[in-house]
């Protein structure tokens, strides 16, 4: 998945942790991370942003990744960044959401779908097991 795509759409704090993290692993995640092109939604950094082919994204969020969406090519993937996937996704600006769903119960923590979150219904797009009981489902919204 990481080298799909015409790259990542991130928010400010998931772009600061996902930079200090894999440019601190020996992993091959690092360089396709670096590789590839991120695109950076905040109003509050600046450029130039420290990791390689990264574009920040200021202003109207919503119209700049409109504007995204159209560049011919492959999909635009979102890291993380729970508050800009609720930001696009009542504009209609998510084509599909891949969870990972974890079979583990912490009791609390942050919600993707918020209150408030528009009646959704969702088609499944695919659906894998893992060895470990994780469950990777991608669904995209029915018209």
């Amino acid at each position: 998945m990481l080298a799909a795509g015409n790259g990542y759409l991130l928010g400010r704090r998931t772009y600061q942790d996902v930079l200090g993290h894999w440019n601190a692993q020996d992993s091959p995640f690092r360089d396709a991370l670096n590789n590839a092109p991120k695109y950076v939604a905040s109003n509050t950094l600046a450029e130039p942003l420290p990791w390689p082919h990264s574009t920040l994204l200021s202003g109207d969020i919503p119209a700049a990744v409109a504007e995204l969406k159209q560049t011919p090519g492959n999909d635009l993937h979102i890291m993380g960044s729970g508050a800009l996937i609720q930001s696009l996704s009542p504009l209609g600006l998510i084509d599909e959401y891949l969870l990972c769903v974890h079979p583990l119960v912490l009791g609390a923590g942050r919600r993707l779908f918020t209150d408030g979150f528009a009646p959704t219904t969702f088609d499944v797009a695919d659906a894998t097991s893992t060895a470990t009981g994780v469950l990777i489902a991608g669904y995209r919204p029915k018209p």
